[in-house]
């Protein structure tokens, strides 16, 4: 009897080892299997031959996958990334494969028909107040469209193109690999110009494209696109928010009408997410759009990578596989030589440090590209101003001259809901979360005190629980109570909230987008959703309230953050040559950073930043990971961070920091601590790093189950 063949096969399990089974037949590195594991059945990869030893290997399973083995050079991103950021193979393996293919089930991709209008459907237009079957139809008129497109376009689309089919006004046709087409190109600026050309066009190149706000950074993004498209090959576009998708899908849509287009974001439906997966792998689709997430798309034949508003803190994942999108996309264009663009009007102090070092080429847009001139900047000192409902009187005659010239305005408040918090006007009582150490927050329409980190949520008590005093107020103002104070400032005003209370989904985008561009909002309010690089042409007036407390925040990155956030908000004004005006709500109007942004100078406030970072050796000029524990009792996760540190060598060049509790000290009913580790140079923390994931799971076991830990690299808030 011959020996079986033996495989190594890497699985979903906090365990940092892959484990051997035997197996009918040689499988290549990245195929599907099913093995048992325990007295369970999982899905694992195959990652190469296996090792005989002294025991009785179980078999592994083959699935019946219409599918190629998952591509060498997409398991050397994982295997990296998992090296990289202290996570098990297995786990970042499957936290890169989109939802069907961590399942023990085979998968199969679904049919992508080709639809076209017949003569019948092109003299057949839908009602104009049908606006997705009209863009559905529109797209039929300029090109054949696949289904996988159509969907994209219309949630409906399957049901909807199969009612045209059987009325006859489409007709399904083979598909043919697509010519590239474009749509109208908008004629570059002088600068635009040079800055295209100083874009890298082959070979790795990390470009950062350093942008003022509507200086036509995304129209730079689509002419290297078309190069590379023309060229034969794929483009990745990463993007920080599902919010800014729909936006950056409609004009790629018009611009690249014909090429097959992949969706890749958290918020898609599994199948669906795991389809535009696999048309992306399986080079149907040219050009792929999403959220960090979309950095592990396998991609043949990648020609560039584009990293629009490279600054945000939601390239970063905060659990499982603590992984940078952003510093993934550039590893990955090293591996596969080819250029990567970096885009922000903000840069990260790490990319603009990179930058100044030369390791980046710097290309800057200091002008907008409509010719229109950048927004003013006001402060309005509120330490002797009367506030109602946390408007000022400057800030209510901004607002109200706005109205009365038919322009848009935009309120910009950091915090949803009606309150921040409630409390006693007796006692002090305020109300909070009983699971985590944070106030809860008051939404008055739904008479409920609602947690923004666990979810808890209770009714409003009719009186104080600690003294029974039924004078309780809510203090500070979210979303809901500025909304309500605008009503009352505006009467008659179309107010549109945005915050994730009334935005939690896509199409609630799509609506939006269409109301503002159709004359049908006169005034936006919300939260930093509204930062995020939104296009919103005739909006003249910005103002932001209740900014002063991202001074105070212990996180070293906070100015950082806060600068960035009003900077962007600033940049909504003004875009369509309407003047734009920003005020801006302070307490601290003497403030570096609030001089700054009225100069609009983040060359020149990135440079006094980073002289801080220097002289008190926070990175960009060191580098940083963060062991986290959480447990129901303080003491146990304190205990266990603390035996770490003393555990953990000497090692030169590294600095351990003492444990110290969270910012956010208990979450979920759990008490949480974390122990910093520090050094100027990579390979020291590395030999640090090792070390610590060596001794950390057996100084994790006496503490039992209740104890968790992870660990986070290059870590964004502290």
């Amino acid at each position: 009897m011959s020996d079986p063949i033996l495989l190594r096969v890497a699985l979903d399990v906090p365990l940092p080892r892959e484990f051997d089974y035997a197996a009918p037949v040689s499988l290549p590195a990245g195929s599907r299997v099913e093995v048992p594991f325990g007295p369970r059945r999982l899905a694992g990869i195959v990652t190469g031959p296996g090792e005989a030893g002294d025991f009785t290997p179980r078999e592994a399973v083959p699935l019946a996958d219409e599918l190629p083995p998952l591509p060498a050079d997409w398991l050397a991103l994982v295997r990296f990334a998992a090296g990289y950021y202290a996570c098990p193979f297995g786990q970042a393996l499957f936290t890169a494969l989109p939802p069907a293919l961590r399942e023990t089930r085979a998968f199969v991709p679904h049919a992508d028909p080709v639809y076209r209008l017949t003569p019948a459907g092109r003299d057949t237009p839908p009602p104009a107040r049908a606006a997705r079957q009209c863009a559905l139809f529109a797209a039929l008129q300029a090109s054949d469209l696949p289904l996988s497109a159509a969907r994209a376009l219309h949630p409906q689309a399957a049901r909807q193109l199969a009612d045209w089919l059987a009325a006859g006004r489409v007709e399904t046709v083979e598909r043919v690999a697509p010519a590239l087409q474009t749509g109208p190109r908008p004629p570059l600026t002088p600068e635009q110009e040079a800055a295209l050309t100083a874009l890298p066009e082959s070979g790795f190149a990390p470009a950062l494209l350093f942008g003022v706000t509507g200086s036509g950074k995304t129209e730079l993004y689509l002419r290297r696109i078309e190069a590379t498209l023309a060229a034969g090959r794929q483009a990745l576009v990463l993007v920080p928010e599902i919010n800014l998708t729909p936006q950056l899908e409609a004009r790629f849509r018009a611009r690249f009408p014909a090429t097959p287009m992949a969706i890749l974001t958290s918020h898609q439906p599994d199948r669906a997410r795991s389809e535009a997966w696999v048309s992306a792998w399986q080079n149907r689709a040219r050009l792929v759009i999403g959220t960090r997430l979309a950095v592990f798309t396998p991609l043949p034949d990648l020609g560039l990578i584009v990293v629009d508003e490279e600054h945000d803190a939601s390239f970063k994942q905060q659990d499982g596989l603590r992984y940078s999108a952003r510093d993934l996309a550039i590893w990955r264009a090293h591996q596969a030589s080819v250029p990567v663009i970096l885009g922000s009007a903000t840069p990260s102090l790490e990319s603009w440090q990179h930058a100044q070092d030369g390791r980046y080429r710097l290309i800057e847009l200091t002008r907008r590209a409509t010719g229109a001139s950048l927004p003013e900047v006001r402060l309005i000192d509120i330490r002797r101003l009367p506030l109602e409902d946390g408007l000022s009187p400057p800030a209510r005659q901004a607002l109200v001259s706005a109205r009365q010239r038919g322009e848009i305005s935009m309120v910009f408040v950091n915090r949803r809901g009606y309150a921040p918090a409630l409390a006693c006007t007796d006692c002090g009582w305020i109300a909070g979360c009983p699971h985590c150490a944070v106030k809860l927050v008051l939404h008055l329409r739904e008479r409920r005190l609602r947690c923004h980190h666990c979810g808890h949520n209770e009714a409003i008590p009719l009186a104080c629980p600690d003294c029974g005093n039924p004078d309780i107020k809510p203090l500070g103002q979210g979303t809901q109570r500025i909304e309500a104070a605008l009503h009352q400032l505006l009467p008659g005003s179309r107010i549109r909230r945005i915050d994730r209370d009334t935005v939690s989904h896509r199409d609630a985008w799509d609506d939006i987008y269409r109301e503002v561009h159709a004359g049908e909002v006169d005034v936006l309010v919300g939260t930093q959703m509204l930062a995020k690089g939104h296009d919103f042409p005739a909006l003249s007036t910005v103002v932001a309230l209740n900014v002063d407390g991202g001074l105070y925040s212990p996180d070293f990155r906070a100015s950082e953050m806060l600068f960035a956030q009003l900077l962007q908000v600033a940049g909504r004004a003004g875009r369509a040559g309407i003047p734009g005006t920003v005020w801006v709500q302070t307490q601290l109007p003497e403030h570096p950073l609030y001089q700054a942004l009225v100069r609009q100078d983040y060359p020149g406030f990135a440079a006094s930043l980073l002289q801080e970072r220097q002289e008190t050796g926070f990175p960009p000029f060191c580098h940083q990971f963060v062991l986290r524990a959480d447990a129901p009792q303080r003491s146990d996760a304190m205990a266990f961070l603390q035996q770490i540190s003393t555990t953990l060598p000497l090692i030169d060049g590294v600095t351990v920091f003492d444990p110290m509790p969270a910012t956010l000290t208990r979450l979920e009913g759990r008490e949480r601590a974390e122990l910093l580790v520090q050094a100027d140079r990579r390979p020291p923390l590395r030999a640090m790093l090792a070390a610590l994931t060596e001794c950390a799971p057996t100084l994790a076991k006496p503490f039992g189950r209740h104890l968790r830990w992870s660990i986070d690299v290059d870590p964004c808030g502290l």
